[in-house]
């Protein structure tokens, strides 16, 4: 079943062709994907972005919060860069533009989760304190892209390069990633002076 994909917040849509099309409207230079595409680019696949800032929880369970829009930049038939967006006090504006692993890791990502029966919404979910960025696939498609609630039942999917002991592009529920990234975050404990 296809993956429900969001549209955009119009003027995060705006704010990205306003970069693409003007280099003096960034702060910084495009990556050399993008100075290398030959004819237009246009932003496609757009995913909220969401921030995990802590694993371990409370009873309610874990929650996100929202902090942009990614889209995948597509010329010369390719993605070739990401554009992200962010929401500030007077509305969307451009952030900046990347590229590197998570661009292709990505795009695999989203093949692997067209594939699947179950129909899910797209998002990505980063995980700072593990240097982990994933695919999020949530089990509501009706839902909207603020909503911050991990459901035990949604799937992610690392992309890589994803932490040591989690593997890359392998679809977990959250109930089973959870508790291996609680894990990864835990102090070793400390071990007493030698006598």
């Amino acid at each position: 079943m296809p993956l429900h994909v969001l549209q955009a917040p119009a003027p995060a849509v705006r704010s990205v062709l306003a970069a693409l099309s003007s280099p003096t409207a960034v702060r910084e230079d495009r990556t050399p994907a993008l100075r290398s595409v030959q004819g237009p680019v246009s932003p496609e696949s757009p995913l909220p972005l969401h921030v995990l800032d802590q694993v371990v929880t409370d009873d309610s369970g874990p929650r996100t919060r929202p902090t942009g829009w990614r889209f995948l930049l597509r010329g010369d038939d390719r993605y070739v860069a990401a554009a992200e967006t962010l929401l500030t006090p007077d509305g969307w504006a451009f952030s900046h533009f990347f590229e590197g692993p998570y661009l292709s890791s990505t795009e695999l990502a989203l093949r692997q989760a067209e594939s699947f029966p179950t129909p899910f919404q797209p998002r990505l979910l980063s995980v700072p304190a593990l240097y982990m960025l994933t695919l999020w696939l949530h089990g509501d498609p009706e839902a909207d892209a603020s909503s911050t609630a991990l459901a035990p039942t949604d799937v992610l999917m690392p992309l890589a390069p994803a932490p040591p002991g989690i593997t890359a592009h392998r679809p977990y529920r959250v109930a089973e990633l959870l508790p291996v990234m609680t894990l990864r975050l835990t102090p070793a404990p400390l071990l007493g002076s030698p006598a």
